[in-house]
């Protein structure tokens, strides 16, 4: 015979399954009687669990969201997928870092070891980028409101102060003109968290930094959502990120034979195609934001580099060769 709390977690396991469960097929799951089903039933309500009880031939249950937060029942893979997530958002800039970790060391501590070791067989750390200088936190309350704006399809107007140069710690003084965007989309990458919306005033899209946004109240007026370029908002936003206006492609792609083996490039080639022709050549396609970008970025491999194409991409090696060369002068 089971306790009555294992059967109380049994029942709660079930509720949460369905929307609505015939008190008769309860007791059958469970191997109870009626009576001591809606005896269960009491106690999950006194824990803080909202159980309505339903019409009909049967008569039955359903677990519904209460005032309070009661306590919480997962399966093996919900806790690991939590806590997963839960890492993740130590370093997403959103502000609930410290939360995040401490709900992160709360679940840990009761966690049973065999799901603890399934953890840590998939525990990683997030990196976030640095090439555009430190991770910015954006406010939580700042988020929720971009969220809101753009779930209910309200234009939003909100201060932007722009930076002079993108490392100064303090944003210029000189007060800017609110801005008015019909906000699609907030996105989260490496730590930063933008917002693609298009701007009423430019007439165009725009990616905005939420740790720079300043939303005011009240917001606009409803608006009809647009055709993001690409489609998609986060091939959109990636493609701005490696320079491109449209397609999520880089804007300037060549291929070269470098002299060396497949082996020794593919840990290095990133997002580009690696070909082998041999023990000691390999065809390399890859992309960059300029073609002088492009050239400079492949001597990092420091071996002998042919030019397959196109003209563009050996233009650049010329023009990278005498900047060099002054340079040593």
């Amino acid at each position: 015979m089971t306790t009555t709390t294992s059967r109380l977690l049994n029942l709660l396991s079930l509720l949460q399954t369905r929307r609505d469960w015939p008190g008769a097929l309860l007791a059958e799951r469970l191997e109870i009687s009626h009576r001591t089903v809606r005896r269960d039933v009491e106690r999950l309500r006194e824990m803080g669990y909202s159980i309505q009880a339903t019409m009909g031939p049967d008569g039955g249950y359903r677990l519904d969201a209460g005032s309070e937060l009661p306590p919480l029942l997962f399966d093996d893979d919900q806790v690991v997928a939590m806590t997963i997530a839960l890492q993740a958002a130590t370093v997403t800039g959103a502000g609930i870092e410290e939360a995040a970790l401490r709900a992160l060391t709360t679940i840990r501590q009761v966690m049973p070891s065999r799901l603890r070791h399934r953890l840590d067989a998939v525990e990683f750390s997030t990196v976030p980028r640095t090439a555009d200088g430190p991770t910015t936190q954006a406010s939580p309350d700042v988020l929720i409101a971009l969220s809101a704006a753009v779930r209910a399809r309200e234009v939003l107007r909100f201060d932007y102060p722009m930076r002079r140069d993108e490392h100064e710690a303090e944003p210029q003084a000189a007060p800017t003109p609110p801005r008015r965007v019909e906000p699609h989309a907030l996105l989260n990458s490496y730590g930063r968290w933008y917002l693609v919306a298009w701007d009423l005033d430019l007439n165009d899209w725009r990616i905005f930094r939420a740790d720079r946004m300043a939303p005011r109240s009240p917001t606009g007026p409803r608006f009809t959502p647009r055709t993001i370029p690409g489609g998609d908002a986060r091939d959109y936003l990636s493609a701005r990120f490696k320079g491109s206006e449209q397609a999520n492609a880089w804007p300037c792609t060549g291929t070269v034979v470098l002299h060396l083996p497949a082996t020794a490039v593919l840990p290095f080639a990133g997002d580009g195609t690696v070909e082998d022709l041999g023990p000691d050549r390999c065809r390399y396609t890859v992309g960059s934001w300029s073609w002088i970008a492009l050239a400079a970025s492949l001597g990092r491999f420091d071996t002998p580099i042919d030019v397959v194409g196109p003209p563009e991409l050996r233009h650049a090696f010329a023009q990278l060769a005498v900047r060099n060369a002054q340079t040593a002068q």
